[in-house]
Parts: C-alpha cells; sequence; structure tokens
C-alpha cells in the first residue's frame, strides 16, 4: 500500500501524462466529465458521479471506422488506426468499472470489436472509492463494493492523502512508474474508510433493493405483463438514460461526406428512439411501450440470460438522477414487485 498527499496530485498527473494520456474527471461549466488531462485543467475527485461514466474512454461517443476517397475513378479504402497508446483513467468508481465488464461481454466475444479491444488492451483503470456515496446510489444490489471497486489500482481519498494500491500487472508497472512520488502507507486508515463508506451504504434508501424474480429464465412472464402499459405512459423518448449509462452498447453506422472522401463513423444510439435499427419495412418495435419494455428487459432479462447471470445494470444511479420523468430502473423494478406483491 502507498499514499500520496492530496496536495501532491498535479505532480502525479503530470508524471502520468508525461509517458500516457491520462483522463480524468474534470469540471466545465459547473459539470464533472471524464476529459484529457492538460495542466490548465480543473480536476474534480470530490464530485461522486461524472454526469457521463467513463464509458467514452473505451467505446467513445462518436468514432471514426474508415475512410473512402476516391482516386482515378477508383475508391480506395483506409481503415482508422486503432488505438496504440497507453492512457489511464483515473477516478472511476466501482459502478464504472462494472460497466466495462459488461462492455467486455459485448464487446470482446466473437465477432471481437477490434477497436474496443485496442482500447482495453492499452487502457490502464485506476479506480476509487466512492468516499459519500448518495442517495440514488444502489450498486450493492448488484453485488457491488463501493468501499473496494475493482481496477487496475484502487485508491481511496481518505483526509488529505490518497491512498494507492496495484493489483494488477498493469497497476504494478504504473506504481512503478510513479513510485519518487508515492511514500508506504499503513492500511489501518483505509480499513477504516472503507467500514466508514459500508455504513453510509446500509443506510442508502435503495441499497437493499431485491432483484428476486428478475433473471434469465422469466422472459416469458416478465415480457407479456400488463404493467408495462402502464408503467411507460411518463416516458418522453429522450433517451438520457441511455447516454448517461455506463453499461448502454447501442449504436448506429452512419456516412460523412467530408468534400474530400466519406468517412464511415459510429455514434451512440438509444434503443429508446423510433427509428432505431429501422428496417425497410419499418421497425420491429413500434410502439413507445415496446421501446421501453425493450430496454428494461434486456438490463434484467436478456442480459443475465447469455451472461451466466450477469445483470447489465450497475446501479450507479444515473438514471435515476436524470430522467426528466421521474422513469428509472429501480421504479420498473418496485413496480414488478409491489404487483407481485398482491
Amino acid at each position: 500500500m502507498k499514499k500520496i498527499a492530496k496536495e501532491a496530485l498535479p505532480m502525479l498527473y503530470k508524471k502520468i501524462a508525461e509517458a500516457k494520456e491520462l483522463i480524468i474527471p474534470v469540471k466545465v461549466c459547473g459539470q464533472t466529465n471524464y476529459k484529457v488531462w492538460t495542466e490548465d485543467a480543473e480536476v474534480d475527485l470530490d464530485t461522486l458521479k461524472t454526469v457521463k461514466s467513463a464509458k467514452d474512454a473505451f467505446f467513445p461517443q462518436s468514432e471514426t471506422l474508415y475512410t473512402v476517397k476516391k482516386e482515378d475513378k477508383k475508391l480506395h479504402i483506409e481503415p482508422e488506426a486503432l488505438k496504440n497508446q497507453e492512457f489511464v483513467v483515473f477516478g472511476m468508481k466501482a459502478c464504472d468499472v462494472q460497466g466495462v465488464a459488461v462492455l467486455d461481454k459485448v464487446f470482446l466475444v466473437d465477432p471481437v470489436d477490434s477497436f474496443y479491444a485496442a482500447r482495453r488492451e492499452h487502457g490502464i483503470i485506476v479506480s476509487m472509492a466512492c468516499h459519500e456515496p448518495e442517495e440514488t446510489c444502489f450498486c450493492k444490489a448488484f453485488g457491488l463494493d463501493a468501499a473496494a471497486p475493482a481496477g487496475d489500482v484502487v485508491t481511496w481519498m481518505v483526509g488529505d492523502e490518497l491512498y494507492w494500491n496495484p493489483v494488477t500487472k498493469k497497476g504494478e508497472d504504473l506504481t512503478a512508474m510513479v513510485a519518487e512520488l508515492l511514500t508506504d502507507a499503513d492500511e489501518k486508515a483505509v480499513e477504516a474508510e472503507k467500514e466508514s463508506i459500508k455504513k453510509i451504504v446500509e443506510k442508502l434508501p435503495y441499497s437493499n433493493l431485491s432483484l428476486e424474480g428478475w433473471n434469465g429464465s422469466v422472459l416469458d412472464e416478465k415480457f407479456n405483463s400488463p404493467i408495462w402499459e402502464t408503467l411507460f405512459k411518463p416516458c418522453l423518448a429522450c433517451g438520457t438514460c441511455t447516454f448517461v449509462c455506463p453499461t448502454c452498447q447501442c449504436y448506429d453506422i452512419k456516412d460523412y461526406d467530408t468534400g474530400h472522401g466519406v468517412q464511415r463513423y459510429r455514434c451512440w444510439d438509444s434503443c429508446m428512439y423510433s427509428d432505431f435499427t429501422m428496417m425497410a419495412h419499418g421497425n420491429n418495435r413500434n410502439s413507445q411501450m415496446q421501446r421501453f419494455r425493450q430496454r428494461f428487459m434486456h438490463k434484467l432479462v436478456y442480459f443475465p440470460a447469455n451472461n451466466d447471470g450477469m445483470y447489465s445494470c450497475v446501479g450507479c444511479g444515473r438514471c435515476v438522477e436524470k430522467c426528466p420523468s421521474s422513469l428509472n430502473i429501480v421504479k420498473v423494478i418496485k413496480a414488478f414487485e409491489k404487483k407481485e406483491e398482491k
């Protein structure tokens, strides 16, 4: 176990950024999101949850796949180069790290997504325990420990010091690179911090949210439930929930004429939109109820059915905070829970 004074963190950031790209929570215009570190950046490790997750680092909101150019009446395809530079994502919470584990199940199975795989190969995760989880958090319901996140390096902010613990080969290599800035630390302060976090988690309103009745074997029962017909009605189909979600992986592929060629790129999309996956004959989910149902059935039934019981919700609570109609996965789970109690 190592540690570094909070006031010395800028030196740590600079040291990392000298050799690798550093992506870290940065406050811009009052909102905190993950951005590439620069010396004038307002780093914000105190905000519990960034507006969007760190998913962008591994699965960008928009990325070019290849460019097509016409020369001498012939078309030439220039594939976009894969990520080949190591980068560090600093400050990821347990829910966001688990979000990457969910994306791994999607993009690293055959056929492997080469763009995502390259980023995972070169990405180093420095996670951070949640000093003070908030009322909208419910990661415990999905088996996560806010006090001990996964990652290549796990950190805890205790008072004016950041405690640093490498747990993988990537983490050990990064630690060696910044060793001159770190000092040996006693684990007692970290153990006390863990206990404090766990006590907070136990008091949160959604920590003991029951997932009983949700798994990969209840497809027909949940799919055909009349509850969806009432539950979906306040939904505005804005897609906010999907864009702040750490695990949503839907995307569209489009072509853009640059005037010097055509770029094919992919960008995030949402299953909540009426034109999502629309085909020549129309959309196979032609009502908002069907699209609303799809989102939550995928999180709680379809995904665990195909991934050894792993849910594709991590309990980060972003949808709880951001949905303008107060519709979220907690409300869905509780709506079915109440129905089944009758």
